[in-house]
This record gives structure tokens, sequence and C-alpha cells, in this order.
């Protein structure tokens, strides 16, 4: 029997039996800073194209936005026909800001989803707790991967901008959450946590209950340690990095990068995104 039947058989053998393989996902996490503010010449309709062209460019399978209203997810949606995207307005009746999750549609299929509020009723929508100055919300994905024959899931989220404590009770939160789920599962965090990696709360509740820093992990390490750049250049020796991949579970990480992509000086956002390349397996 030739060396190339005895392959073809084992690779068949192993997808009858539902056998899972590794795969690489490539993930990002982008405040996209939200449509309607009064921005000027950074404002929504002057910059939608390059922001659509700096997600085109790094192609992520997984793309975990914040700020994000519907008319802009719509917009990168038609944009860019690849991708489909979950999420629901963090507001009690369904509108406002959303952490949208955007999946490409040919490879990933999100077989439950969900979502859930930043506040000591998490299940009630619009609830706020705390110190928050607002509405906070977190989106869900359990994805199936057809090529793999393997589940992950994906959690999005924005953390309160003013609220120390609600930053805090919000990570003990969703630490939990994750922690609930099925170990054998992947699981990758994407957000904008308004706090500073490495150094606040938030980050070591996270990282010292079952959570991975992408940025740390990484064989790979690109870009400046910092993520909100105000539209402009990030700032020489920043090291504020407010925006973070996480994961939990059987992950690698071949590359992570801070993107400073920009066309003439203009950035797509006020927040640089986080892209990263991991590898997931069962």
């Amino acid at each position: 029997m030739s060396k190339r039947i005895v392959l073809m058989m084992v690779a068949l053998a192993a997808v009858s039996a539902g056998t899972a393989f590794a795969f690489e996902l490539k993930v990002m996490s982008f405040n996209v800073r939200y449509g309607t503010a009064r921005d000027g010449e950074n404002s929504w309709p002057q910059r939608k194209e390059l922001l659509v062209s700096t997600i085109e460019r790094y192609d992520p399978d997984i793309l975990g936005t914040q700020e994000c209203l519907e008319m802009q997810a719509e917009y990168i949606a038609e944009s860019l026909p690849a991708y489909r995207w979950v999420g629901i307005g963090r507001e009690k009746n369904g509108r406002g800001e959303m952490t949208a999750l955007f999946y490409k549609k040919e490879n990933l299929i999100p077989v439950e989803s969900g979502n859930f509020w930043l506040s000591e009723t998490p299940e009630v929508p619009g609830s706020v707790s705390w110190d928050s100055s607002l509405t906070r919300i977190t989106t869900w994905v359990r994805f199936y991967h057809a090529r793999s024959r393997s589940f992950f899931y994906a959690f999005n989220t924005h953390f309160d901008h003013r609220g120390a404590e609600a930053r805090a009770q919000s990570a003990a939160l969703l630490a939990q959450r994750i922690a609930d789920l099925d170990p054998a599962l992947p699981a990758v965090l994407t957000g904008d946590f308004n706090a500073t990696a490495e150094k606040a709360r938030p980050w070591k509740t996270l990282t010292t209950q079952g959570l991975t820093d992408a940025w740390l992990s990484a064989a790979e390490r690109q870009g400046p340690a910092i993520t909100f750049g105000r539209f402009g250049p990030p700032e020489p020796d920043g090291n504020n990095r407010i925006d973070w991949v996480l994961y939990r579970g059987p992950v690698t990480v071949a590359h992570c990068e801070t993107v400073v992509y920009n066309e003439g000086g203009r950035y797509p956002s006020d927040h640089f995104p986080v892209f990263a390349r991991l590898t997931l397996s069962e």
C-alpha cells in the first residue's frame, strides 16, 4: 500500500471520528469610536473607509469592536461581505453602543451567543451597578470551526472609563463567566478595558483567574505598548495599554501587534487596534 493511500486513510478515519485539529485564529480588538461623535476631520464619515481598509489589511477571523453603533456595524459588514456580526445595543431598549463581534462566515459557525451587562444583575438589559458612569455590556459567541471540527468561545467587552470599582467588579464577573465554561474549550477575550495592563486591578483579576495576555506570551511582538492615540501617532515610550487580547486554554500566540497603520498621518480611530495570531487546539 502506498504512503499516500495510508495518509488518506488516516485522515478519513480522523474526520469520521470527529477528531479536532489545531487551527490558526487571527483575532483583532478594535475600539472604533462611536460614529456620532463630533470629531471634526476625524468624524466617522471621514474615516470609515480607512477603518475598513485597516480591518481588510489584517484580515482577522474574529473582530471584537467597542463603541460600535448599528450603522457602523452595518457599514463594516456591507464593505466586507466575508463577515457577519452579532451584538445588541447596551441600553435597555436595545439601542446605543455595542460590543459587536464580527466573524468570518466561511469557516466559523455561531452555535450559541448572548449578551450580559456588567452589573450586579447581568441578565437585566441596561442595568448599571457600582460606580459605573454608563451602561456596559459583554457579547459572547460559542463558535464551531468547521475545518478543524473544533469549538471555542469568543467574548468581547468594554469596561467603564470612570469607575475604578466598576472595572474591578466587571473583571471579576467576566472571569467567573469564563471559568464556568467547559474547561476543555479554548476561550478568547477581546476588549477595551480602560485600565493599564500589568498594573490595574482588572488585568490582575483576569490574569490570576485563568486568562493569559497575548501581548506578553507572544513569540513575536510588534508596535508600541500603548493603545490610545487620540487619532494621532503613539506617544514616545507610552505604556498605557488598555486594549487587550486575552485567552484561556490550549492556545499559543505566534504574533501580537499594536496596529498603528495610518494613511498620510490619518488614523482609523482614536484607539489603535490590537491584532494577534493564535493557534487553538483541544
